[in-house]
């Protein structure tokens, strides 16, 4: 089964999601400049926020996207009553999770004899691991356990020697963020995880016009009435094609795959669909507070797992004319391209949308409210 949402958002002007030069990033998509908010983003907002936490933070359903993971030991290992002697000993080589892959590209890179570099170094000194470790919470303690273990049977003496990488074994989260987004991870010790979610990168239906907004800051007890600074920051204002889709059975699977894990993965989905349309992306957020709500979500649900973004609905950018909005033809535009594609290639599913106006899309059933979309979309899960 696969469940596919669709977003039509329009934001006043916004810088949500930056380039490496603090511009809002950007594509040429159909030959035109869009705007752009990356997955990336998308996806950690949607990991943060409020409606995730709410569904799932009190369970321990949350992974955690760290490198402090020697801490995360220390912490479980305190609880655990260890001797503080083992707990220093322990902790100081919770970093060497990873090392190989670093080893490893140090060597490609041509460092120094040691194999080791500044950064690594860094790292140890720090009590981090050498890349961002996407770990369950549930996978926390048996691994602290697992470590006193291995620290108790070696000695001493004889831990500095131990591979801990290999003998921990690995290890699955029981995340509904992991579950749905996906670990990607060298380290020997965690299995890596197939995201079950997919999340395209946001872009304008309309051709960006990129604009600079040109400030200045007054000192306050200077007594002058110049400008204490002088800046500029880059923003624009687009209507966005948001796309995401579900794969049922891979998000059963990754959270266990039995009866228990059905149900979190039917309060996953509904979350999910909360989230993309309520949560927002950080990005310089206090300077233009653009906090806009979608103005059309729709939801398809397929037997079939064929996954198809509308995104090419809008390869001519939609314009305002007349008394049509940007968001009108950007609806419209979407509106006929979905009806063409369905017609074009036999494509079946059961539809659902919301919209703040009288849009009206063909073959789907229009919903008054989130949360009438939400049941809505409850009732086509399997039970």
């Amino acid at each position: 089964m696969l469940i596919q949402i669709h977003i039509l958002q329009n934001y006043a002007p916004a810088n949500l999601n930056r380039d490496d030069s603090g511009s809002p990033k950007d594509a040429v998509f159909g030959g035109t400049p869009r705007g752009r908010i990356s997955s990336q983003c998308l996806k950690r907002s949607i990991r943060n926020s409020v409606t995730f936490k709410d569904a799932f933070d009190a369970e321990g359903l949350l992974g955690l996207r760290t490198k402090s993971l020697p801490n995360l030991m220390k912490v479980e290992l305190e609880s655990l009553n260890t001797d503080a002697t083992a707990i220093q000993a322990i902790v100081k080589r919770v970093p060497e999770i990873g090392k190989k892959a670093e080893k490893e590209r140090a060597d490609a890179e041509g460092d120094d004899e040691s194999g080791v570099t500044a950064k690594q170094e860094d790292s140890e000194e720090k009590a981090e691991t050498r890349q961002l470790i996407f770990i369950g919470r549930n996978e926390i303690r048996p691994m602290a356990e697992k470590l006193l273990a291995l620290y108790n049977a070696s000695g001493p003496k004889k831990w500095s020697g131990v591979a801990i990488d290999k003998q921990l074994g690995k290890s699955l989260p029981l995340s509904v963020d992991i579950a749905m987004f996906g670990r990607m991870t060298t380290a020997e010790t965690f299995e890596d995880v197939h995201a079950a979610v997919q999340v395209a990168h946001a872009i304008s239906t309309n051709a960006l016009t990129q604009e600079f907004d040109y400030y200045t800051a007054v000192d306050d007890l200077s007594g002058e009435s110049g400008a204490g600074m002088i800046g500029d920051v880059e923003f624009n204002s687009s209507t966005y094609y948001k796309y995401l889709n579900v794969h049922w059975e891979e998000l059963v699977k990754n959270l266990g795959g039995d009866a228990p894990a059905r149900e979190i993965a039917r309060r996953a989905v509904l979350a999910l669909l909360e989230a993309a349309a309520l949560a927002q992306p950080s990005g310089k957020q206090n300077s233009f507070a653009a906090h806009s709500l979608p103005d059309l979500i729709l939801v398809e649900v397929s037997q079939k797992n064929l996954p198809v973004s509308y995104a090419n609905a809008f390869l001519r950018p939609a314009r305002a004319t007349g008394d049509r909005t940007l968001m009108d033809a950007s609806v419209q535009q979407l509106a006929d391209y979905t009806q063409s594609l369905r017609k074009t290639y036999n494509l079946t599913a059961a539809s659902a949308y919301i919209a703040t106006q009288a849009y009206a899309l063909t073959d789907a059933q229009v919903q008054p409210s989130l949360g009438n979309l939400q049941s809505w979309l409850e009732a086509q899960l399997p039970r």
